[in-house]
C-alpha cells in the first residue's frame, strides 16, 4: 500500500531534484529487496522503513542522498563505509546510483535489518 506522503515527497523531490529523486528511488528498490516487507513512512524530511521495528531511512539533500542507520554504532563496517562519529546513528552518503554498489549498500541494510529484529537481551 502506498503512503501519500510518501508519494508527495518523491513527487516534490522529482520536480526540484530529478536526479536525486531517482537515486532515492534506487535506494528503495535495495530496501524492498532485502525486506519486501517493509513499510514507509515520511519522518524529519526523509523515508524511514520499517519491518516492524524501524531499521534505517533514506534522506535526499541539496547534492547527495544519505542512508542513516539510527543503530549504525552497532553494525559491523568491514567496508569501512560508515560516517559519523555520535553514539547511535551513522551514515552512508551516496551521490551516483554506481554508490549503491561500491559502497555496499544493500550489505548495511541487511545488517540493520537483522539488528531491528533482533530480541532485547
Amino acid at each position: 500500500m502506498s503512503d501519500p506522503n510518501v508519494e508527495q515527497l518523491l513527487h516534490d523531490l522529482q520536480l526540484t531534484h530529478p536526479e536525486l529523486h531517482a537515486l532515492v528511488q534506487a535506494v528503495r528498490k535495495v530496501v524492498r529487496a532485502v525486506a519486501p516487507k517493509a513499510s514507509e513512512r515520511v519522518m524529519y524530511g526523509g523515508i524511514l522503513f520499517s519491518a516492524p521495528e524501524q531499521f534505517c531511512g533514506v534522506f535526499a539533500y541539496s547534492a547527495h542522498v544519505t542512508m542513516e542507520f539510527g543503530k549504525g554504532a552497532e553494525l559491523e563496517d568491514t567496508h569501512t563505509m560508515l560516517e559519523g562519529k555520535g553514539k547511535f546513528r551513522r551514515h552512508i552518503k551516496l551521490q551516483t546510483p554506481a554508490d549503491i554498489d561500491s559502497k555496499h549498500l544493500k550489505d548495511y541494510i541487511a545488517q540493520a535489518l537483522r539488528l531491528s529484529t533482533r530480541p532485547s537481551a
